[in-house]
């Protein structure tokens, strides 16, 4: 459980710093504090210095710490696609502008895009991701050489009302996955099941899989009721919303993370909040999409566990989670003209906790004694996080992801003052250029 130099485990004091600690009614900043590693877990925060020794001590003067975020929906690969089909709706962008590309991927592809995607998640803050994409073996081995945490799947589809169950090919796959890396790298890896979405499977395929997930114990990630129009095609083929035909096909009886949920009924909301449904709410993708405005006031109202996600960077178009925390807590504002809608805690929850719960990770979303060092350091001499009079929404309306300075997962820094640590990037760079050469040369 402990980072090891030589033989023996690494104790790291940061000193000196702010840090932001979650407490029952809200976040407290202790200023000029310390926190201290053992190995990969945090086992010191206070004002005080410590009285136990430590191998390395890091002066983290001017610097804000904070529980490092967590992006619970995204297809990081899509890198490869950043700015493809601009000003389309969901479904022509879908099958007119990325589906025909898509096609044209090869693993080499996915292996660049995602080291490419996790460069930019890494100096932007984020700790833990959740995907959803082809040859995920490729991502579980990026995310592996990363030292970054990952919800990984493959995500199973069908458009063939005829095609047996034993005839999916995605299925075994998805299953394989699973069995080879669910838990690895000390558990940085979780390996998840996956429904694409409604339009994209039929009844037959989601019931037999969602029974296999639910005999494995394993988590399921689907796309749930990103549009009207999505919601309304559903009911016609089957008398049913989405949310209400998942639920008849048993896949809410395995712990499920359903991303948008824009076009949620009430009753929807019922049945999400009795199966103890995590919602990903994706406010750039659904804006740009013109998809509209999920419902995250009615739902966290209801207790549903509500967390973030930017989606792929065709339909955002980065990974940065500062910018989807500060539109989840000022668009609804702007919508519902009330500016009490939502609160920066709650924000901040969705971008940390709630998304460690979302992963099943009961060991990181909070900086506290005994959870995982998944920390990462804000620089506080930028001329836009002065004052600071409110560091909850310094995080959530002020700073950007550039504001990062270091990023720590499981103890152990992934990037620090513009230098990556785990990736080559020159070399990660040139493997994305020759995969947008190969793609895109006419």
């Amino acid at each position: 459980d402990k980072m090891q130099i030589g033989g023996s485990f690494v104790r790291t004091l940061l000193k000196g710093a702010d840090i932001l600690l979650r407490k029952e009614d809200g976040y407290e900043t202790l200023r000029g504090a310390c926190l201290g590693i053992d190995g990969t877990k945090i086992d010191y925060i206070g004002t005080e210095r410590p009285q136990t020794a430590y191998d390395i001590e890091k002066d983290m003067k001017g610097k804000l710490l904070a529980p490092g975020l967590i992006n619970c929906h995204s297809h990081i690969a899509m890198t490869l696609m950043r700015g493809i089909g601009s000003g389309l709706p969901l479904q022509d962008w879908l099958f007119k502008a990325i589906f025909p590309i898509e096609d044209r991927l090869v693993r080499e592809d996915i292996a660049a895009a995602s080291r490419f995607a996790l460069l930019e998640m890494i100096a932007g803050g984020t700790t833990s991701f959740s995907d959803m994409y082809f040859f995920p073996e490729e991502t579980v081995w990026a995310a592996q050489e990363a030292g970054i945490k990952a919800n990984l799947n493959r995500c199973v589809q069908c458009f063939d009302e005829n095609q047996r169950v034993e005839q999916n090919t995605q299925i075994p796959e998805s299953l394989a996955l699973f069995e080879k890396y669910h838990g690895a790298s000390d558990g940085r890896i979780r390996i998840d099941f996956s429904i694409h979405a409604e339009y994209t499977c039929k009844s037959h395929i989601v019931k037999a899989y969602s029974e296999l997930c639910r005999e494995k114990g394993g988590r399921m990630h689907i796309h749930l009721s990103e549009t009207a129009r999505e919601q309304r095609e559903c009911i016609e083929r089957y008398g049913k919303t989405p949310t209400e035909w998942f639920e008849s096909l048993g896949t809410f009886d395995s712990p499920t993370a359903a991303a948008h949920c824009v076009a949620v009924t009430e009753r929807d909301m019922d049945i999400l909040k009795a199966h103890g449904v995590s919602v990903i709410h994706n406010p750039t993708s659904n804006l740009k999409l013109g998809s509209g405005f999920a419902p995250i006031r009615a739902m966290m109202d209801k207790g549903i566990n509500v967390t973030l996600g930017t989606d792929g960077t065709a339909s955002n178009n980065n990974l940065n989670m500062f910018e989807e925390m500060h539109l989840a807590e000022i668009m609804h504002d702007g919508y519902h003209n009330d500016p009490t809608l939502i609160s920066t805690q709650e924000v901040l929850d969705m971008a940390t906790v709630n998304g460690a719960k979302l992963q099943g990770r009961d060991d990181t979303g909070v900086l506290a004694i005994g959870k995982k060092a998944d920390i990462i350091a804000l620089d506080l001499s930028k001329p836009h996080l002065y004052p600071n009079f409110d560091t909850p929404a310094l995080l959530t309306c002020s700073a950007q992801a550039g504001d990062v300075c270091m990023t720590m997962v499981d103890g152990k820094i992934l990037y620090e003052n513009g230098e990556f640590k785990t990736l080559d990037e020159n070399k990660v760079r040139a493997d994305m250029e020759c995969a947008v050469e190969r793609l895109y040369r006419k």
